[in-house]
C-alpha cells in the first residue's frame, strides 16, 4: 500500500476525500494534515479552535500533523513553514498526498507544483465529481457537519452554525454551490460512520469580520464553537 498525507480542513469534504480513500485499498493514509494558526490556537482555514480538532481527530483515530503559522502570515512564510513539513513527511516514507478539491483548476495546478517539487505526486479523490451528488452522498453515508463561517457578500448570518442537511442545501442561492467549493461556507465534521464517537460542542458566540486582500474587502460570519468535555 502507497502511504498517503490527506490534507484535513476539518470538514465536510476532508471528510468525504477520506472516505474515498478508505474505500481504496491502494493507499494507507498515513496522517491528516491541518494548518492552525499558532497565536489564535485555531484552524487557520475557518477559525475552528483547535480543542475541536483535536477531539474530532482521536474520534477518526489517525494521526494529525499540524503546520503552525504565525497571527498574519504570507505567502512566503505559508510556504516555506508547509514545505518543512512536506519534508518532514517525505522522509517519513509518505510520497502522496490527497486534497479534497472538487473543480477548481488554479489550486489544483497550485497543490501539484508544490508537491512536485518535493518528488511527491498529488491524489484528488473528489476532482470533477458533481456537487450536488457529492453533498447528497456525504448526508447519506451519515456524516454531520455544521457551518462555521459564510461568506456575509454571498450568504446572510442566518447560514452561520447550522448543520448541513437538506433543507439547508435547499435554501442556498442559486448562485452558491453546493458544496461552497468556491469558499462560500466552511464546515466542521463532527461524526460520521468511521468516527469512533461524536464530537460534542456547544454554539458560540457569532461575529462578523471583515479581512482586506489585494485591495479588496471581504466580510464572512464566524460561528465560534465551543467544545465540552
Amino acid at each position: 500500500m502507497q502511504k498517503v498525507f490527506l490534507s484535513w480542513s476539518s470538514g465536510k469534504d476532508s471528510a468525504l476525500a477520506l472516505h474515498y480513500l478508505l474505500k481504496n485499498k491502494t493507499y494507507e493514509v498515513a496522517c491528516l494534515l491541518t494548518t492552525v494558526n499558532a497565536h489564535f490556537q485555531r484552524v487557520s482555514m475557518h477559525g475552528l479552535r483547535n480543542a475541536l480538532l483535536y477531539q474530532q481527530i482521536a474520534a477518526i483515530g489517525l494521526p494529525l500533523e499540524t503546520v503552525e503559522l504565525p497571527e498574519n502570515p504570507d505567502n512566503l512564510q505559508y510556504e516555506t513553514l508547509m514545505g518543512k513539513k512536506l519534508q518532514e513527511l517525505h522522509a517519513k516514507g509518505i510520497q502522496q498526498g490527497a486534497f479534497g478539491d472538487i473543480f477548481l483548476e488554479d489550486l489544483k495546478k497550485y497543490r501539484e507544483k508544490q508537491l512536485a517539487a518535493l518528488n511527491m505526486k498529488p491524489i484528488f479523490p473528489l476532482w470533477k465529481k458533481d456537487s450536488t451528488q457529492l453533498i447528497n452522498e456525504f448526508l447519506d453515508l451519515g456524516f454531520k457537519a455544521i457551518t462555521v463561517c459564510v461568506n456575509a457578500s454571498l450568504l446572510d448570518q442566518s447560514f452561520v452554525g447550522r448543520v448541513i442537511d437538506r433543507e439547508f442545501i435547499s435554501e442556498l442561492p442559486a448562485s452558491v454551490d453546493p458544496c461552497g467549493e468556491n469558499g462560500e461556507f466552511h464546515t466542521f465534521c463532527f461524526d460520521g460512520y468511521y468516527f469512533k464517537n461524536l464530537v460534542p460542542f456547544a454554539i458560540g458566540e457569532t461575529v462578523y469580520r471583515e479581512y482586506v486582500h489585494g485591495g479588496v474587502v471581504s466580510g464572512f460570519w464566524f460561528c465560534d464553537l465551543q467544545p465540552l468535555p
